[in-house]
């Protein structure tokens, strides 16, 4: 087959895939909504360069904004939840069995810097960013966060949401990539103003797709200006990363290796990256890495970064994109746990056996994204 007419097919079953699918609108977060009896809370944290909507004091748009908006939503996970699942509403939110936010709160910057870093049960907060990927609505982004930090099951953290606008539709791969060059220079104001607060813990960093290269050039913004001492604070998980392999190396060679080394965890059946690469003239993505290359063994180390292959999980979706999300499920398991396996300070690449969970070093740190220790 020609490869435009691979490519049309490609974007067509991505387009379609998603039409069936259906997207959550902005009125999920405005429905006036109570806990449901045994459903638990969890509370997010935003920092956004999107637009309000002006019809929804909750909501943000795919426009941008030019400064950042602040804000706190207490999100109800129902009693049944399925751990790794979103249980979207069909046509109206029922806590007993769909996600609902049951609380909002506006803030302020200094409100916002307050909040995030309070003392939880006497200690300071371990606090987690996670920048979505492409293709992706506020709400998509915000419950996401919201059911990995259920999942993780863990108590006295500070989740934030670091959500750039993102068109949310499949079209809009282009401007999608220029909307997160715009807010790069917020994510760098965003971790440097974390890496000044006193937190239990390193503070995580997860990039998704399109998110994972925002996030590295961020750290590569920091690297450029001498702000080292934000970057000796983070922990960087890039999840997917849409990244050209080539834009990569030169990113790493600026950055440098970091201590404890970027984990960059892999799927080589990844669907929306294997459309990322016909959309940019079949450039390899870092997402989709195989790790049973020994060029690939070489390079990371060379680089000092961490790259796992975590094919083995369940995927929540049918482009096999969002495997990442599946890693706050172990992390009651894996966490303090002293399995074999690479070390949070080894680079190198591996293969993440999900059934013996025997690299649970990785997973750990990604489960801190979600307020971990």
């Amino acid at each position: 087959m020609p490869r435009s007419s691979l490519r049309f097919l490609l974007l067509l079953v991505l387009a379609l895939a998603a039409g069936c699918a259906g997207r959550p609108g902005p009125d999920l977060l405005d429905t006036p909504a109570t806990v449901a009896p045994d459903a638990r809370t969890v509370s997010v944290y935003v920092a956004s360069t999107r637009q309000r909507d002006e019809a929804n004091a909750r909501a943000f748009t795919s426009g941008r904004a030019e400064e950042v908006g602040y804000a706190e939503y207490t999100i109800s996970i129902p009693p049944h939840h399925k751990p790794g699942n979103i249980e979207w509403p069909d046509r109206h939110v029922d806590p007993a069995t769909d996600f609902a936010v049951v609380g909002y709160r506006e803030l302020k910057r200094e409100a916002f810097a307050r909040e995030v870093s309070r003392p939880r049960n006497g200690s300071p907060p371990d606090v987690g960013v996670f920048v979505h990927g492409f293709n992706t609505n506020f709400q998509e982004a915000l419950f996401r966060l919201a059911q990995m930090t259920a999942d993780a099951d863990i108590e006295g953290g500070s989740p934030i949401l670091f959500a750039w606008p993102s068109e949310g539709q499949v079209r809009g791969y282009i401007s999608d990539k220029d909307a997160a060059t715009y807010s790069r220079d917020q994510l760098v104001g965003l971790l440097t103003t974390l890496a000044g607060m006193k937190t239990r813990s390193d503070i995580t960093v997860i990039g998704h797709s399109m998110g994972g290269w925002l996030t590295a050039e961020a750290i590569r913004q920091l690297r450029l200006t001498g702000r080292n001492a934000v970057i000796d604070r983070l922990q960087v998980i890039l999840a997917a990363p849409d990244i050209d392999v080539d834009v990569f190396r030169a990113q790493t060679a600026v950055i440098g290796p970091l201590s404890p080394p970027m984990t960059i965890l892999v799927s080589r059946d990844d669907l929306a990256l294997r459309v990322s690469e016909f959309l940019t003239g079949e450039r390899p993505r870092v997402g989709k890495l195989d790790v049973n290359d020994p060029r690939v063994e070489e390079a990371t180390l060379k680089a000092g970064v961490q790259v796992v292959d975590i094919s083995e999980l369940e995927a929540p979706d049918d482009f096999k994109h969002g495997r990442f999300a599946q890693l706050a499920t172990l992390y009651p398991k894996l966490a303090g746990t002293n399995q074999p396996g690479p070390g949070l300070r080894q680079a190198g690449a591996f293969v993440f056996n999900a059934v013996g969970a025997t690299l649970s070093s990785p997973f750990v740190l990604a489960g801190k994204v979600v307020g971990g220790q």
